[in-house]
């Protein structure tokens, strides 16, 4: 019996890995970002930030997840298109490709002002060494982001449906949509600055709840099994992993970049410059290499393979359960 679920993810999972994010097209995380800025801007004006910022959340979440049930309801192709929206492996990889190529070409004021429009912290006066780090750190922390955790969402919501007018509808599209919310909401209004301390902080704390099992899951069990496909150091990697998952101030973040780390040889952290005030991030990975060019293409090769690792244990998870 052919698993309807694992059918039109495959398909969902094909799209991401040829087409990317579809430049000619309105992505719905676009439109979740307008909605964020619209109700923002209402939201803000009222004296309780905290409230104000739970009720942004909830609103946002709401009607994602209702928008999402709706293009379920209309069909398969609906569905399968929107579930390869909420994918980005093929966009992420690309923009490290594009960072390692004018990189190589020499030109490192440009790749200092490309790297801008993919992290927070300053680029304009890191050393090459640094460029490498911070799009190889970007990479590791967002195949949970960018991959996983919608993906982990999806597979969660399979396993529900809802009846509408007759129709069961699977929820694997709204939990999948509903996540990417959460994470714009966190890219958007999660700042601990002033002005998003108070307002920005459940959105915040929903983000760290919603990546806290797709995160362990990347740094435990699927980088590592990507690690024997590639021929990466996998000992090394899950070394990493139980020492320096926790050294990062994002209780998700440094689990998939500890994993990284390990398996490329290469250490993340040190002085790092956000708005113009420098931190000292802690160090995560022992310092077994200089950092090269060719990182960045382990590191997308390793993004790759997780995500192909991904999928496949969700997938045989989801037709064992169902056999």
């Amino acid at each position: 019996m052919i698993n309807v679920f694992v059918v039109k993810y495959g398909i969902a999972y094909v799209l991401d890995l040829i087409l990317g994010d579809p430049r000619w097209i309105y992505h719905p995380v676009v439109a979740i970002g307008k909605l964020i800025s619209f109700l923002e801007k209402i939201l803000y004006r009222f004296k309780n930030k905290i409230l104000t910022g739970f009720i942004l959340n909830i609103i946002t979440l709401s009607l994602t997840f209702i928008i999402s049930l709706f293009f379920t309801y209309l069909g398969v192709f609906f569905e399968i298109f929107f579930l390869f929206t909420t994918l980005a492996t093929k966009s992420l990889a690309d923009e490290g490709k594009k960072v390692y190529r004018i990189l190589k070409s020499g030109d490192i004021e440009k790749a200092k002002k490309e790297l801008s429009y993919l992290v927070s912290r300053d680029t304009a006066n890191l050393s090459t060494n640094k460029v490498i780090m911070s799009i190889v750190e970007t990479i590791s922390e967002n195949t949970v982001d960018g991959f996983v955790s919608p993906a982990f969402f999806a597979f969660l919501g399979s396993f529900f449906e809802v009846t509408i007018f007759g129709k069961a509808l699977s929820l694997a599209l709204p939990f999948a949509m509903t996540y990417k919310a959460i994470n714009t909401l966190d890219s958007m209004v999660g700042y601990k600055n002033e002005k998003y301390i108070e307002f920005g902080k459940f959105s915040a704390h929903v983000d760290d709840v919603a990546n806290f099992i797709p995160a362990r899951l990347t740094g435990l069990l699927f980088v590592p099994i990507a690690c024997i496909i590639l021929r990466y150091n996998l000992k090394n990697s899950l070394k990493i992993f139980f020492r320096d998952r926790n050294k990062h101030s994002s209780p998700n973040s440094g689990q998939s970049e500890a994993a990284y780390a390990g398996a490329l040889g290469i250490q993340f952290g040190g002085k790092i410059s956000y708005f113009g005030k420098d931190y000292e991030k802690p160090a995560i990975g022992d310092k077994l290499k200089e950092f090269d060019y060719e990182d960045i293409k382990k590191a997308i090769y390793l993004l790759y393979t997780s995500s192909f690792v991904t999928v496949v244990i969700f997938f045989t998870v989801k037709i064992l359960i169902e056999f």
